[in-house]
């Protein structure tokens, strides 16, 4: 006959293969014996890593909703903003060169992340061709009328960043107010956030880099009908854009709305074309009456006195 402890040592010796069959596995030793004397050894399942895991999840979810945001002052509050590669940027300049009824820019391109990257060179780029190419303008119109009177006129780069600038911020500030006061009046209505609203019209202005050197070409009717193409196109993807968000208004207030984006948008466009392509007026010649009043030197000797010619 077996000794006890032979008999416990079997037991715990089948305690090891089934261990060894499922490694992934935990074990826990009781304190109390089995009626029999036997140690009691428990099988746990699988599911316990699993909601080790969710309590790992969730504690880094917890880690990282505590973590301080940095201060609209800082860096590094304004650097997620440019936070885009290059890709992206040009699927939204694409996006804003074919806009098209249903094709939403928001949804489609920004996907809740709208960058300034885009929208800030594209302003300066704008900016400096509008002021480079006014002034090649009138070097062009000198050479073919040498009565203009050409000088670099550099503060036309000032004139064109401040009104740039300050249109792709103003304009969507005024506009994102708007339509926040709208929203609190009927709740259905949808709201961009001010910084997708910068996006959408900064993005908005890259068809006119391409329309301004264009300009370039002295045809008259080719220059408008350019400017006319790259207005068309601009103010529709504005529209398309903005569409969803106001159709749930009014009919008479979502019709006033878009029509002032898209007036303000063409005054953009003609502010430009007046001021930056106006050619100088030619220099002030003397009129031929002036010419002919001043009596002609003739040379001859002055004549003499009658006392002398005696």
């Amino acid at each position: 006959m077996a000794a006890p402890d032979e008999l416990a040592f079997h037991e715990f010796e089948e305690a090891t293969n089934l261990l060894a069959q499922t490694p992934n596995e935990t074990t826990t030793r009781s304190d109390q014996l089995s009626p029999k004397g036997h140690v009691a050894v428990t099988v746990d399942s699988g599911a316990s890593y699993g909601a080790e895991d969710e309590v790992e999840e969730s504690d880094k979810t917890l880690l990282q909703e505590e973590k301080q945001q940095p201060g609209f002052w800082t860096f590094g509050y304004y650097q997620s903003f440019f936070d885009v590669d290059t890709s992206q940027v040009l699927d939204r300049i694409k996006g804003s060169l074919l806009p098209r009824p249903g094709h939403n820019f928001v949804r489609h391109h920004l996907r809740n992340r709208p960058d300034l990257y885009g929208p800030f060179w594209i302003c300066a780029t704008l900016a400096f061709v509008l002021a480079i190419t006014g002034n090649l303008t009138l070097v062009l119109a000198q050479r073919r009328d040498p009565s203009i009177h050409y000088s670099p006129q550099f503060h036309k780069v000032t004139v064109a960043s401040v009104t740039i600038y300050c249109y792709t911020w103003l304009v969507p500030l005024a506009l994102w107010g708007f339509l926040r006061w709208r929203k609190g009046v009927r709740e259905r209505m949808g709201l961009y956030t001010f910084l997708e609203t910068v996006c959408v019209y900064g993005y908005s202005l890259f068809v006119f880099i391409p329309t301004v050197v264009l300009w370039l070409i002295p045809v008259p009717w080719l220059q408008w009908l350019l400017g006319a193409l790259a207005l068309a196109l601009s103010a529709a993807g504005l529209v398309f854009t903005l569409w969803p968000v106001v159709r749930e208004d009014t009919r008479l207030a979502a019709g006033v709305l878009l029509s002032v984006v898209v007036l303000l948008h063409a005054l953009l466009a003609m502010g430009c074309k007046f001021y930056f392509f106006q050619p100088l007026p030619p220099e002030p010649m003397a009129s031929p009456h002036q010419a002919t009043s001043q009596p002609a030197a003739t040379g001859l000797p002055p004549t003499l006195p009658r006392s002398v010619a005696a």
